[in-house]
């Protein structure tokens, strides 16, 4: 099959102000590859530039969410596996900065093992709905090397260093009920429920004041590495930004009218 005739690896559909962003690799567990490295890195990019899109949900088809790389890459030339593995990596790490650099919230939707790059992958996400069966594991130093996909940033902001070192050099699993209760993901519900549940939570973010989420986006992302009293400073001047918008207004006159309220 010519590349141009080829399956996309991540596919993109709109529902309503909603991007879904599917991972499509079903076969290989939605493992990384060049093509869905690529593919994932088109269709975020889609994403953020229409203006139409408020909100971006991350899925993966099939059994697994992401269970990180396709070590079959790295198998047939393993003297070429650091050439191998920084392409991929350059891939999935462009990715993850246009899901953090967007003002658009990004969620994931995850289920079945959660592992490697998926692990990073899905962390990087604003918020994380969890199936049931999700399994969360770092898995790296299982195969003799360091986590990568951002893991060692988010695991120690989310958990702490040393329960972000007990997942990194034990990889243990983490089931989803634990993953809820250590703070790595928001909400686990049943695998059924997944799609649904994580849309409607997509399209409830889409509804709502774009330029005050951003805000908040931006904002938390800057709390870890700033003062307190230099966030002080921020946050006014953000609210004074945000104050002088529409969406502002409209929403103080819904709140005194006692009605909900209609973002633009």
């Amino acid at each position: 099959m010519s590349a141009q005739a080829r399956k996309p690896a991540v596919s993109i559909t709109n529902e309503g102000a909603v991007a879904v962003l599917r991972l499509d690799r079903p076969e290989r567990l939605n493992t990384i590859d060049d093509e869905l490295g690529a593919d994932l890195l088109t269709c975020l990019r889609r994403a953020a530039a229409d203006a139409g899109t408020r909100a971006v949900l991350l899925t993966g088809v099939g059994r697994s969410f992401m269970a990180g790389a396709d070590l079959t890459l790295f198998k047939s030339d393993l003297e070429a596996a650091p050439q191998t593995a920084g392409r991929l990596i350059d891939l999935l790490h462009e990715s993850q900065r246009l899901m953090r650099g967007t003002p658009k919230p990004v969620i994931a939707a995850v289920q079945g093992p959660v592992a490697g790059g998926g692990l990073g992958l899905a962390l990087a996400c604003d918020l994380v709905v969890a199936a049931d069966d999700a399994v969360f594991v770092s898995a790296y130093t299982r195969i003799g090397t360091s986590p990568d996909a951002g893991t060692t940033w988010s695991l120690t902001h989310l958990l702490g260093a040393r329960r972000a070192l007990q997942m990194m050099l034990l990889n243990d699993p983490v089931d989803a009920a634990t993953a809820l209760s250590w703070g790595l993901v928001n909400i686990v519900v049943p695998r059924a429920e997944l799609d649904a549940s994580a849309l409607a939570l997509a399209v409830r973010l889409a509804g709502g004041a774009s330029g005050a989420m951003a805000a908040v986006k931006r904002l938390v992302g800057e709390a870890a590495d700033t003062s307190f009293v230099a966030q002080l400073d921020r946050e006014k001047a953000s609210f004074m930004t945000e104050a002088a918008k529409p969406d502002f207004r409209e929403g103080v006159s819904a709140f005194l009218e006692r009605r909900k309220p209609i973002f633009l």
